[in-house]
Order: structure tokens, then sequence, then C-alpha cells
């Protein structure tokens, strides 16, 4: 554990030093720890020693979704989901079901793995995350619709892609009875623990007996998180669908609570995720990205420029979204974090399947960390519309701009 909290204590420091250099080039924060974990891990220096059914692992894994999950909740009120569903809506109600299907597609014919596993795959790598998209998220000179369908489907997709998730891994375990009563009350209680916290809480802000004060504001959202989540894992209620129902809740009846808790909650989930990065990397080995073969890899590429642009590019059919913004949206559905953590939940789940699964899900999320992270802000600039116009006009526009000497 000291040796771990040292590697990521050093790993955040370089993380901190290179952020100005990593946000003006193809430099990525979640690259650098994913590299690092490999390796600090055992199949390099084994400084950082994990092993797939570790508690840390698991536990991990779990208070990091749930963090982000939160977190993600918050950027998607009901007022933001009303006002700017039509685009959005079309990525996540037929973008997202399309990937899932078309990747589990490409896992079962190309690789010979059962429907089930390939559909718990596809479920795996359906979300999207923005992270490796920043600089195109960021960029003021990229259309708004674009900006915010992006942030949006991100925000809410991993939430519904967990359900998929946990059925596919529950056919997976090979149970003759899957206890689908147990397994609704479990998902059920989890969306109404994740309701019911955050909205007592902030009605009983807004009673004349209590108020939280300038300092403590921000760490009103932060209490009802860990009240959610103590009370989920109380009542055995769907820990994640418990987050992501609160931060929804609270951005939908709190504006104020989730604006002083917006950059606070942001930096706690990028410690975790940068965490869950860390011992992600470590677990990859070279005898890992080697065993999945050369079909593997070719599966790995498939899912990332195959699966996601054809599920887009039939999404958006003659929905007036144009070719640059389109192809922008197609290739930008990287697989990040959430994709991480459910991968690591298949592992330490004991299915039959576990090994084959977490390794063809590694050496996807490791492709498209390298190739989204390096490659937004090449098409960001895409957006620029200086950059489309031929050099000469730059040098013409100066001359005709540059105020005349006055005559001696």
């Amino acid at each position: 554990m000291g040796v771990l909290l040292t590697a990521f204590a050093c790993v955040l420091l370089l993380a901190v030093l290179l952020s100005s250099l990593a946000h003006r080039t193809i430099l990525s924060t979640a690259a650098l720890f994913l590299v690092a974990g490999f390796v600090l891990g055992d199949g390099v220096l084994g400084v950082i020693s994990l092993r797939p059914g570790d508690e840390l692992v698991a536990t991990l894994a779990e208070l990091a979704l749930f963090t982000v999950l939160f977190t993600d909740g918050m950027r998607v009120g009901w007022a933001e989901l009303r006002s700017a569903w039509r685009l959005p809506g079309r990525a996540l109600g037929w973008g997202l079901p399309l990937t899932l299907v078309i990747t589990a597609a490409g896992a079962h014919y190309l690789l010979g793995l059962g429907w089930i596993e390939s559909l718990l795959i596809g479920a795996i790598l359906a979300p999207t995350d923005p992270v490796f998209a920043a600089a195109l998220v960021g960029n003021e000179k990229v259309p708004p619709r674009l900006r915010q369908l992006l942030n949006v489907e991100s925000g809410v997709n991993d939430g519904l892609a967990l359900p998929f998730v946990i059925l596919f891994l529950a056919v997976a375990a090979g149970s003759e009875d899957l206890h689908l009563g147990e397994l609704g009350l479990e998902l059920g209680l989890g969306i109404v623990i994740g309701v019911a916290i955050p909205w007592v809480a902030i009605k009983l802000e807004r009673t004349r007996w209590f108020a939280a004060s300038t300092a403590y504001e921000p760490l009103n959202a932060l209490a009802i998180g860990l009240l959610v989540l103590a009370v989920g894992k109380a009542t055995h209620g769907n820990l994640f669908l418990a987050a992501f129902s609160a931060g929804i809740t609270v951005a939908t009846f709190g504006p104020r609570q989730r604006e002083s808790f917006e950059h606070f909650g942001e930096l706690i989930a990028e410690v975790f995720k940068l965490a869950a990065l860390l011992v992600f990397g470590a677990l990859i080995t070279p005898a890992l990205l080697g065993s999945v073969g050369w079909q593997g890899w070719l599966f790995a590429v498939l899912a990332l420029i195959v699966a996601r642009p054809v599920a887009i590019w039939l999404s958006f059919l003659r929905s007036g979204l144009g070719v640059r913004e389109q192809a922008a949206v197609a290739w930008f559905g990287p697989k990040g974090f959430a994709s991480v953590v459910y991968g690591l939940l298949v592992l330490g789940s004991g299915i039959a399947a576990a090994v084959p699964v977490f390794q063809l899900v590694a050496v996807t999320i490791v492709l498209s960390i390298l190739l989204h992270s390096s490659t937004d802000i090449v098409v960001a600039r895409w957006f620029d519309d200086e950059r489309d116009l031929p050099a000469w006009y730059g040098t013409i526009t100066r001359k005709i701009r540059r105020p005349e000497r006055p005559p001696h």
C-alpha cells in the first residue's frame, strides 16, 4: 500500500507539473498514468505488485466509479436534458445500443466468443469519456451544439450502460436462476436512494432551521454523496445507479449546491480516475498484451474505427448535423474511465471468461487512450476557421489592417 501511494503521489506531481504542456500538446494526463502503471507494474519493473483479486483493486474501482457517476450526474440535470435532448438523444437512444451490438458482433464472429460474453464486452466498451477529447470539448471555436452533444452523451452513457453490464455479468456467471427479481430490486433501490436522500437533504437546507455557511457549502454535496454511498452499502442497493441518480437529483433541485461543489467535485473525481488508471496500467503486462493475438488487436481496432462510426452514422441520418461535426462525433467515442472500472469489476467477478474479457477490454482501452488523447487537438483544429484559409490571406489581411505611417 505504501509503495502504491508513493508511486501515485510521484506520478500525480509529475502530471501537475506537466499539465500546462498537456493542454497545448498531444500529451495526455490519462495516458501518463496508464503508461506509468504499466512500467511500474509486475510486467516491467515490478515496483507495484497487484493481483486482480486484491481487495484494494475492487475497493478503488467501486469508489472511483461511484465518484465519477455522481459528478457525471451533476453535469446533466433535467433542465439540460430537456433543453438539449435532440442530438444527444440520437447518440444515446440509437448510438449507444448500436455500438454495443456492433462491438458484440465483432467479438462473437471474429474471436469466437459466446454471445453473452460478447454482449458483456459490447456493454463495457459502449460508454465514452470526454477526458480524452478535452481539446475538442474545451475549444470555443468548436460549434457549441457539438461540444454540448459530446458532454451530455458522455455524462449520461456511463449510467445507461451500467444495467446492461450488470445483467450480462449475471448471465455470464452461469447461474440457472438469474434472480432477476433480486437484481431488479437492487437496481430500483439504488435509484430510490439516489433520488430520495439528495431531495430530502436539499429541502432540509431550505428550511428556516438550517443554512450552510459559505465555507462549508462545497461540502454539502459531498456529504450527500457519502450518505448515499453508506445507505446503498447498508441496504444492498446498487451503488452506481444510486450515485448517478443522486447527481442528477442534486443538479435538478439544488443548483446552488451543484455550483458550489462543481470544481471541488471534479477534482475529487479526477484523483480517483487517475488512481484507477494507475492500477489498471499495473495490471496490464506485456504477456497480457501479447496473449490476445492478432485477432484481439484487430478487434480493438475495429471496435474504435467501425463500431462507433457506423453506429453514429446510422443514428444521425437526416439530423442536420454537418459532415465535419458528424465525423468528429463518430471518432470521439473514446473508451475511458467507465470502461476501465467495468473491466476491473469483470476481472474480479470470478466468471469463467473473466480473463479473456478483461484482456480484450484492456487492449481496446489502451489503444483508445493512445489514439484519442493524441488526436483531440488535431481534430479540434478542423474547426479553427483561420486554418481553413490560404497562407496568403493572412499576409494580405495584416497589410490591409496595418495603419499607414504619417508622412515625415
